[in-house]
């Protein structure tokens, strides 16, 4: 029989609030932070940061290896390379925001309500899902970009018609078990709706892996945008992602290395920095005894 829910809270021991154990920051956890602030920085201003302009052709100084006045040389249009790289931290964390922002809030709300209520609506939506992954991820964005056309509007539009069924797979699983817990059928039991049951109970305790997940799949949207940004099939030139960074210098690797390196370096960074912001915040929000 369920235990009503102010009859299991006053069964509860309690702890004095001094002897509880502060948990500390993970190193990881604040590496990472420290890491996105710097991104987001460079992201919101990035013309007080950048020396020269990301766009601005300088034909005396075409190819220059990195000194003092580019430190990071300049591109076959003597562009430097250091402002392109700036700048195209606007552009790559907008990708990671926008790639990633859609998936994440249908994707947890549709497998919180088909979780919770199951039945028919859980096996349309499974069917669906299974109808996605039968395909190549990458393969099926790179199809839906080029029937739409290039270009980072379409990219999200496809990365969003796909990317939603990882969120779906782990919010849902989460609410199938979550919904069994002793408060949920308390709630119940007092009357509560199953819109406040689901939304305001269930769904915080269970949407955790999804964002941690979150943090992981911004790094994977970042790469995915500077592969279609490589393939052509991204962000376009002269605009100043990355991806296009590294495929204006494939062809000039040993002769002007720097082109594709330092973007390249940028890549790394912000990959490392989003999986070390998941890492901690799955040990943060990991549940201790």
């Amino acid at each position: 029989m369920p235990v009503p829910l102010e009859a299991a809270l006053t069964t509860l021991p309690t702890v004095p609030a001094a002897s509880r154990p502060r948990r500390l920051p993970r190193p990881t956890l604040l590496i990472g932070l420290l890491l996105l602030a710097a991104l987001i920085l460079a992201a919101l201003i990035p013309e007080r940061l950048a020396p020269y302009s990301p766009t601005d052709f300088n034909y005396e100084a075409i190819l220059s290896p990195p000194s003092a006045a580019h430190p990071f040389g300049t591109d076959n249009f003597g562009r430097d390379v250091l402002s392109r790289v700036i700048h195209g931290t606007r552009v790559d964390m907008q990708i990671a925001v926008l790639t990633t922002l859609f998936p994440f809030v249908f994707g947890t709300l549709l497998g919180a309500l088909t979780g919770y209520r199951g039945r028919w609506a859980d096996a349309l939506v499974g069917r669906i899902a299974d109808l996605v992954v039968v395909f190549p991820f990458l393969v099926l964005v790179i199809a839906i970009v080029a029937v739409l056309g290039p270009g980072l509007n379409n990219m999200y539009v496809a990365v969003s018609a796909v990317g939603w069924v990882s969120y779906w797979r782990l919010t849902r699983g989460e609410v199938m078990a979550q919904k069994k817990a002793e408060y949920a059928q308390a709630g119940r039991v007092l009357g509560y709706s199953p819109a406040r049951i689901l939304l305001r109970h269930i769904l915080p305790n269970a949407v955790t892996p999804a964002i941690v997940y979150l943090m992981t799949d911004m790094s994977l949207g970042i790469l995915l945008g500077a592969s279609l940004g490589y393939l052509g099939l991204g962000a376009q030139p002269p605009t100043p992602e990355w991806g296009v960074m590294v495929a204006d210098g494939k062809n000039s690797m040993a002769t002007a290395w720097w082109i594709s390196t330092f973007p390249g370096l940028a890549l790394t960074l912000a990959g490392v920095t989003f999986s070390l912001i998941g890492d901690g915040l799955a040990d943060a929000l990991r549940p201790r005894s």
